[in-house]
């Protein structure tokens, strides 16, 4: 008998790639919730990530409820800012009805846990010395404030005599 990929039309390669992909990102540890260094990561990445800039600031919002802010880690080097953490599964913990995990059967699971970590690279003008982070209500914000010297300023025009 054929192999099952053997079977597919040529149009479903990239859903190969994809289940290799898979299939490798279990294998090193699942570290799905990494992203390429811009950002921009895979459908599905945890947490996601809104990031901007203004004339002021590099704006990151990192769309991760359910998470102790004591656990959550953000860390500025080379120019990359990491966000990393771990979210607890709810089989950790005890039901709602006093059944323990082992009792409990789940038909589906769509909610991420375990650990992640997403990295964003920063401009060259961001000034990673002055970093803040807040967290409220499963958003972490995370300003990156522009160096004084990048950021646009109006220059006074005297007459010549």
């Amino acid at each position: 008998m054929l192999f099952p990929s053997m079977l597919r039309t040529s149009g479903d390669w990239f859903a190969d790639f994809e289940q290799l992909y898979d299939r490798m990102d279990e294998l090193l540890g699942g570290r799905s919730g990494m992203s390429s260094i811009r950002a921009v990561g895979r459908a599905g990445a945890f947490p996601a990530l809104n990031v901007g800039s203004s004339a002021e600031a590099v704006e990151i919002y990192a769309f991760a409820p359910g998470i102790d802010p004591k656990t959550i880690d953000v860390s500025v080097e080379k120019g990359l800012l990491a966000i990393s953490g771990e979210r607890q599964t709810e089989q950790d913990g005890k039901s709602t009805s006093g059944n323990s995990a082992e009792e409990r059967n789940a038909y589906a699971n769509e909610r991420f846990s375990g650990r992640f970590r997403r990295v964003v690279a920063l401009n060259e003008d961001a000034d990673p010395s002055r970093v803040e982070a807040t967290y409220r209500n499963g958003v972490l914000k995370i300003v990156v404030p522009k160096h004084e010297s990048s950021k646009p300023r109006q220059i006074q025009v005297s007459s010549g005599s």
